[in-house]
């Protein structure tokens, strides 16, 4: 078994821990906050990390519980993901029409992305953005790796079919 360190182990994972509770929470704050609550709670578990096959996995799994958590608690509130700036890909830097028509539809995607139900947005998350394994992402969600290929299918093929029925006919 591996000693785990938390500077060279857990402190690394702080931006993939921010994007999994930004990708649940849909706002920077909160995401910011579990992060640092998702870290206070490894830490008191040091004793334990022995125990513990995949820190990482651990990690997660702790960030994903306290995301899921302040949502409910917010359940009522209508929050939205603080959008950034996107640069557009340079291959239309010298075309401004085009280069506001990839804004709109990477903005369209997140939109897309950000209604679906909260298990396909994770599993899509952690597959897609962070390269997990379906195994390491079954792992995080206590999911089987079967659910996690049927969420992830599903939500690829809903995000498929809203974004060609927005550009066929609009908003």
């Amino acid at each position: 078994m591996k000693k785990i360190s938390f500077r060279n182990d857990v402190l690394p994972l702080k931006n993939e821990l921010f994007r999994l509770a930004l990708r649940i929470t849909l706002n920077r704050a909160e995401a910011e906050d579990v992060v640092q609550e998702t870290m206070m709670k490894v830490w008191n578990r040091r004793d334990h990390w022995d125990e513990i096959d995949s820190i990482e996995a651990f990690c997660l799994t702790i960030c994903r519980n306290i995301s899921l958590d302040k949502m409910k608690k917010a359940e009522n509130q209508n929050q939205s993901l603080e959008e950034g700036h996107d640069a557009p890909d340079s291959s239309y830097t010298s075309n401004p029409e085009e280069q506001a028509m990839q804004r709109d539809r990477i903005q369209l995607i997140r939109q897309l992305i950000n209604h679906l139900p909260e298990k396909q947005r994770s599993c899509m998350q952690l597959r897609d953005f962070e390269g997990k394994s379906y195994k390491e992402i079954a792992q995080v969600l206590g999911i089987s790796e079967e659910q996690v290929k049927i969420n992830i299918f599903r939500a690829r093929q809903t995000i498929k079919q809203k974004f060609i029925e927005t550009e066929d006919y609009g908003l």
